[in-house]
Parts: structure tokens; C-alpha cells; sequence
């Protein structure tokens, strides 16, 4: 390959996208294969959601996506670079996790809690500087948290536990979030809280969801899973439509416009044997 064609592909890269999932498969034995030859990319400062039924791969594609399952085949490239090959320390520095379950009965505070999301930054032997503290500061600030720093983090809610838990990823400046399925167990008003904050990030968003009303808001794209398969990645109105759905999720779907903003909305009913 000439350098005028490798130059041609990475500003195509730098102009549109900023990971690369290539051909991933993988597999927790000979028996039981979980994702099998994916392939997509990402596109940069764009909400991506993955959905799909319980089982389809949603979690397990995340896992790979932020280094914990690595891929029994393919890759995962973060700009031109395999992430398996990226310094533990300054791939946290691009990309950040908030995972749907995490201990709930840290014997913490909030701040301690959210200064965590610095220690990526932190020098050998060394502690928070300057500007670790002023980034804590202004993440708290934003996410208006302030009221909340001196309290035990065991002691909160679950909608302000998700929210300091994005703080605390917030505070790693990462050009990357990860979210999985972070509206689960919230009511209604915190889900929509946490979907308007992460919708005003100005970075790029990977968030499995459940519910499709909510994809079809805050979503720019759809990546739909079925048994360990892509079965369909556009924008919303593409992928999600009657017959899609009904692949997916083996049920009805019935849909219309939500009233405020004229997105789609679905509601289901079971398919009639």
C-alpha cells in the first residue's frame, strides 16, 4: 500500500471516526460462541446505541469495546491502533466506563468517589495536582453535585449514584464513554435526567439500552444485535421499524410519533400463535 493511499485512509479516520470494530468474534469456548464476525465503526461526538433482546451480545460487545473480553478473533482500533496494544493507563485516558452494576456500598464519599476518575493521570508515587482537583471541581460543578460531595456515597439514591458514577468517568476527559444500560432500575424523571445530561456531552457515546422510546430519542444511530450478529446499523429511522423489531424481539410493533419532538415511538403486543 502506497503512502498516498495510507494517507487517503487516515484522514478519512480523523475526519469521521474513532474506533473500528473489525471482524470481531468471541467465544467463552468451542461451545458457546457469543458475538460472531462484527463489524462497524464509530462515529466521532455521535450517540451510538446498541440494543437488542436479553442474550443478543449487548454487554458482551461492550466488554470488548473497553478491554475486558479480548476478542477471540478481529480487532478493536482506537484511531489506527489495536486497543489490546495501548498502555492500560492511557487507554483509560480516552475511554471511560459506567457500568449497569457496580458496588453500592463504597464506604466513601462522593468527592473521593469521583476524584478516582483522576487516577489515570496520576505520576508514579504522586497524588492529585492543580489541575486534577480544578477538573473534579468543574465536572462537579456541571453535573451539580456540590451539594452532595460530603456525603457517604452508600447513602444516595439511585439516580444520584449513576450520576456520580458519570462524574466519575467524566473527570477522566475521555473522548470515549461507555455506558451499559444506565437508565436500568431508574424511575422515569432520573431516566430522563441521565439521558439529557449524556446527550449535552460533547464526546463520543456508546450506550446499550432497553428501551427503544429512548433510543429513538437521544440515539444519532442504532446497532441492533440478534444472537451474537449485527442485523442491522443505520440511523434510528432505518433500523428500527416494524419488521426489524419483530425479528429482534418477537413481538408486534406498533408505531407513531411522540408529540413533542415527532420522534418515533413504539409500543408492543405479542405476536398471536
Amino acid at each position: 500500500m502506497n503512502d498516498e493511499i495510507i494517507s487517503t485512509i487516515i484522514d478519512d479516520y480523523t475526519s469521521d471516526y474513532i474506533m473500528t470494530v473489525d471482524n470481531l468474534s468471541w467465544h467463552v469456548n468451542e461451545n458457546l460462541q457469543l458475538l460472531n464476525s462484527i463489524n462497524f465503526k464509530i462515529k466521532k461526538n455521535k450517540i451510538l446505541g446498541i440494543v437488542g433482546a436479553n442474550g443478543a451480545g449487548k454487554s458482551s460487545l461492550l466488554r470488548c469495546l473497553y478491554r475486558v473480553n479480548q476478542p477471540t478473533s478481529g480487532r478493536v482500533l482506537l484511531a489506527e491502533q489495536d486497543i489490546w496494544q495501548i498502555n492500560p493507563q492511557k487507554f483509560a485516558q480516552k475511554v471511560a466506563v459506567v457500568l449497569q452494576e457496580s458496588p453500592a456500598d463504597f464506604a466513601l464519599t462522593v468527592q473521593q468517589i469521583i476524584e478516582m476518575g483522576r487516577t489515570p493521570y496520576y505520576k508514579t508515587f504522586g497524588g492529585a495536582s492543580k489541575l486534577d482537583n480544578a477538573i473534579v471541581d468543574e465536572v462537579i460543578s456541571k453535573l451539580e453535585l456540590n451539594k452532595f460531595v460530603n456525603r457517604q456515597f452508600k447513602a444516595l439514591s439511585g439516580g444520584e449514584k449513576q450520576r456520580v458514577y458519570l462524574a466519575r468517568a467524566l473527570v477522566q476527559q475521555p473522548e470515549i464513554l461507555i455506558l451499559d444500560e444506565p437508565t436500568n432500575h431508574l424511575d422515569i424523571r432520573h431516566q430522563l435526567e441521565i439521558m439529557q445530561l449524556i446527550s449535552s456531552l460533547d464526546i463520543t457515546i456508546i450506550i446499550t439500552l432497553h428501551d427503544l422510546n429512548i433510543a429513538s430519542i437521544y440515539c444519532d444511530e442504532i446497532l441492533l444485535l440478534n444472537n451474537g450478529h449485527i442485523l442491522a446499523h443505520d440511523i434510528v429511522d432505518n433500523v428500527l421499524t416494524a419488521e426489524v423489531i419483530q425479528q429482534a424481539y418477537a413481538v408486534n410493533c406498533h408505531i407513531g410519533n411522540h408529540v413533542l419532538h415527532q420522534k418515533k415511538q413504539f409500543q408492543f403486543s405479542l405476536i398471536n400463535n
